[in-house]
């Protein structure tokens, strides 16, 4: 499943926190959240998904994984990024996903789906009422790439459709070493190859950010808002249509997912030396504390940015 990314030069390189949950843990402390986030009922242990390479992954296995579809001029959906979903009627996603496409009407959110060409009967669609992009998105280094999409009517949660938790804003890529981290959705399987309709999920690794930027690999574009996770040999990553995405680390303290951060961008799919790069979603606390409030307070108003991303095509999307 690999995300696409950029494939300009390394100058050119396009280039968090749900409040997470109130329970012991390494995730937990100091959070506040849904009581049943991160939880998959539908799946009683994470060893059902131990993968190291993408594959199929379990109806049910990330139920806060949503498909974020684009309609074209035959009035037909086709899904364009991953998101992740945060709240009843909020969904996190790639600021870069929106590019020129901000206008709210011709996008949709598909939850709880496993096959995009064969929904169940938990999958739930749902319009959009706005789309808000950090202000301070940088287009050119992929600095902040975070969008927050609210649903134009709420969720209701299931074993197919669960919110995510996040972590606190204290917490450093150093922590999530200690757990098993998964990537997952509908992106392409290969760098110039086609999207899958059935979610996919990789197991990967937390790279620290001194082998990610060294020599040969990111050499200093990654900052200290991203995180790299993969692997530095390749084969494992997301792809085109991946952006928006989860990356989710177990905490075996509270049996809970926690999702540390959102696919962003890369340079190829599954290339040796450049793992793909995802936000550091803790250090976003306090901006997606803010938006989510102002969604619960009914506010439909959208801030969204011009984003123009005609720059380098290969982004994730």
């Amino acid at each position: 499943m690999r995300r696409g990314r950029a494939g300009a030069a390394l100058l050119l390189l396009l280039a968090g926190s749900l409040l997470g949950l109130a329970a012991p843990g390494v995730f937990a402390e100091g959070t506040e959240a849904p009581p049943d986030c991160g939880q998959r009922p539908l799946l009683s242990e994470t060893s059902e998904s131990r993968i190291v390479g993408g594959q199929n992954a379990p109806d049910g296995a990330w139920p806060w994984t949503v498909s974020l579809q684009l309609r074209h001029s035959s009035l037909k959906y086709a899904h364009i990024c991953g998101g992740v979903l945060v709240s009843k009627n909020s969904v996190l996603t790639a600021a870069h996903c929106v590019k020129q496409r901000r206008n709210p009407y011709f996008w949709r959110a598909v939850l709880g789906v496993h096959n995009l060409r064969k929904p169940g009967s938990q999958t739930a669609r749902r319009t959009i009422r706005s789309i808000v992009v950090h202000p301070d998105f940088n287009t050119e280094t992929f600095e902040n790439d975070l969008a927050l999409f609210q649903l134009g009517s709420a969720v209701q949660f299931s074993g197919s459709i669960q919110p995510a938790c996040l972590t606190p804003q204290n917490l450093g890529p150093h922590h999530y070493n200690k757990t098993q981290c998964f990537i997952s959705g509908w992106g392409r399987t290969e760098e110039k190859g086609k999207t899958s309709d059935v979610l996919q999920e990789a197991r990967v690794e937390i790279i620290p950010s001194n082998i990610c930027n060294s020599f040969g690999a990111y050499e200093g574009v990654v900052n200290d808002k991203m995180i790299c996770a993969g692997s530095m040999s390749g084969s494992i990553d997301a792809c085109q249509g991946d952006s928006g995405g989860p990356l989710s680390c177990y905490d075996q303290s509270t049996s809970r997912f926690y999702v540390i951060g959102i696919a962003s961008y890369g340079l190829g799919c599954g290339r040796p030396r450049y793992p793909g790069v995802y936000v550091h979603l803790p250090l976003y606390r306090e901006w997606i504390k803010d938006e989510l409030l102002r969604n619960k307070a009914g506010n439909p108003v959208s801030t969204t940015l011009p984003i123009l991303l005609w720059v380098i095509p290969l982004v994730l999307v």
